[in-house]
């Protein structure tokens, strides 16, 4: 159906975010349509030199209740959901002397920002509860086939061109009534969240992290030609809003499509190496790291990483928290990776990771203060688990030395990397680090006991010697027989939670064997 605007064309402009209204308000009236608006936005266009009627002065209904009821007439709705090609609806519009609305601009009170608030009260939180703008959005939405509705302001330019140029199109316009539900939608949701949250005395301060009701939103980026296997289909979601530093920031450089298995691969990578401030390489492969190190220099980094486990690099996911340089690129060239994440690349670096094809270059950007995601789900058949994430960062005047022998200055620094490589790697875990990185990891095993035993078994298949390494358990020993397994593969010390029925029996095992061992009073099971 082609838009048909009825003469005098109006627009209705109505916004609590004026970020690009002026600029669009202008374009709107040198296309001939009258301007209709509220309060603040009214104002503003006024202010800056351009005529706009105000609605209560179209009603002839005053606003009331302190703006509570100002846009909820048969004027207003009317004219945004009468049907043009429907001869009862535009005898109805004649009759009541009601315009057609033919362009709505229109974004709501700032819900979400007034309950971030730390101090906000209950009865803010209720009164930036938006009416009126949801009831307009819907009302164009809905008519959307002669109607354009534009709820975010990055979408005015876009619009304006379209009716310049008198090429809208009906699919323009249903795309943008989608992002309105989507819109109200997630406006909706916030204010259901905000309020199912609340205790019995309704005090924001107290309110709950797990709503009674969740609402979630989630934009989709792209299909994916599979998920885990072929056989599935998959598509890439992200958050409305990203926040920097996390994985669905990221650019593609270089190389082909990626995959479900690469996103959530280098999603482990990535949240790992962003935990180290040194220089750092994490090499993930199926969800686990299999090389982890720090260094003076990026180059020097991947060197250890890499060479804890050679075999299973490869096809692997690398990622640095830092720029890679052309010495970096050199070296990670000389081997296959599927991905490469990293803060930024040199120009040098580029030309020669780029020569391979199919190696894909991603950019995250790294600030400075830490950030993570609010809450993770997971699915489960007909439920969601959903929990806070596992932020705990440990430092070394956190541990508490439980045996006879103290941990020494050196070892001390090595638990505290062992330890934040350990809560990356998939329950039970075990890991073996020496000087800043990592010799030999045991991941997702039944028993604590064969993770010992293969993460030793891997660090002297890659030739290395375990006699004086420090080992990270992600959870406490149940019984002495783990401790024993580490201490003669060569381990000088261990960090555990502790917490266990039998830690006695363990740290007696410990200083038998002459194992310093400490204790951090917090777990890192990662299922």
């Amino acid at each position: 159906m082609t838009q048909t605007l009825l003469s005098p064309k109006h627009a209705l402009l109505s916004v609590s975010d004026k970020t690009g209204l002026i600029a669009f308000a202008q374009g709107l009236q040198a296309l001939g349509f009258t301007l209709l608006s509220t309060g603040g936005t009214a104002k503003l266009l006024r202010d800056s030199a351009i005529a706009c009627t105000d609605v209560a002065d179209y009603t002839g209904f005053a606003e009331m209740m302190d703006g509570r009821v100002k846009t909820l007439h048969p004027k207003v709705h009317g004219g945004l959901l009468a049907r043009r090609d429907t001869p009862a609806h535009l005898a109805a519009m004649r009759a009541h002397g009601i315009a057609a609305i033919d362009v709505v601009a229109v974004n709501l009170y700032p819900f979400a920002a007034t309950v971030a608030k730390q101090d906000v009260s209950l009865e803010d939180a209720v009164e930036n509860i938006d009416i009126g703008g949801p009831a307009m959005l819907r009302s164009a939405a809905k008519n959307h086939a002669t109607v354009s509705v534009v709820c975010e302001p990055e979408d005015y330019a876009a619009v304006l061109l379209q009716l310049q140029s008198g090429t809208q199109t009906e699919a323009q316009r249903r795309a943008l009534a989608a992002k309105v539900y989507a819109h109200t939608a997630r406006y909706d949701g916030m204010i259901a969240n905000f309020l199912s949250s609340l205790p019995q005395d309704g005090n924001p301060q107290a309110r709950s992290l797990y709503p009674q009701t969740l609402s979630v939103q989630f934009n989709k980026v792209q299909d994916l030609r599979y998920g885990e296997n072929p056989h599935q289909s998959a598509a890439f979601y992200t958050d409305t809003t990203v926040p920097q530093g996390l994985l669905a920031g990221y650019v593609q450089l270089h190389g082909k499509e990626l995959s479900y298995n690469n996103i959530a691969d280098a999603d482990a990578a990535w949240e790992c190496v962003r935990q180290f401030t040194q220089p750092a390489c994490v090499i993930v492969k199926h969800a686990n790291p299999c090389g982890v190190a720090i260094a003076n220099d990026l180059a020097s980094a991947y060197a250890k990483a890499f060479s804890t486990d050679k075999t299973s690099a490869f096809g692997g996911i690398l990622a640095f928290n830092g720029e890679v340089d052309e010495a970096c690129a050199q070296a990670i060239s000389q081997q296959f990776a599927e991905v490469i994440l990293a803060t930024s690349y040199s120009a040098a670096a580029l030309a020669v990771l780029q020569a391979k094809v199919n190696v894909r270059l991603l950019t995250v950007p790294l600030p400075r203060t830490a950030v993570d995601n609010a809450l993770e789900f997971k699915r489960v058949g007909g439920g969601l688990l959903v929990q806070s994430p596992d932020n705990h960062r440990l430092s070394v005047t956190d541990l508490q030395c439980v045996t006879t022998l103290q941990p020494t200055t050196q070892q001390l620094t090595d638990l505290q990397f062992a330890w934040q490589v350990a809560q990356f790697v998939k329950s039970n875990a075990i890991v073996y680090c020496k000087d800043g990185m990592t010799l030999g990891i045991g991941a997702g095993q039944m028993s604590r006991v064969d993770s010992a035993k293969i993460a030793a078994l891997k660090a002297q298949n890659a030739g290395f010697d375990l006699k004086g390494c420090v080992v990270a358990s992600d959870a406490f020993f149940p019984f002495r027989d783990g401790l024993d397994v580490l201490a003669q593969a060569g381990a000088a010390a261990v960090v555990q939670p502790g917490g266990s029925m039998r830690d006695g029996e363990v740290i007696a095992a410990a200083n038998e064997q002459g194992v310093a061992m400490v204790v951090t009073g917090i777990r890192h099971f990662r299922h």
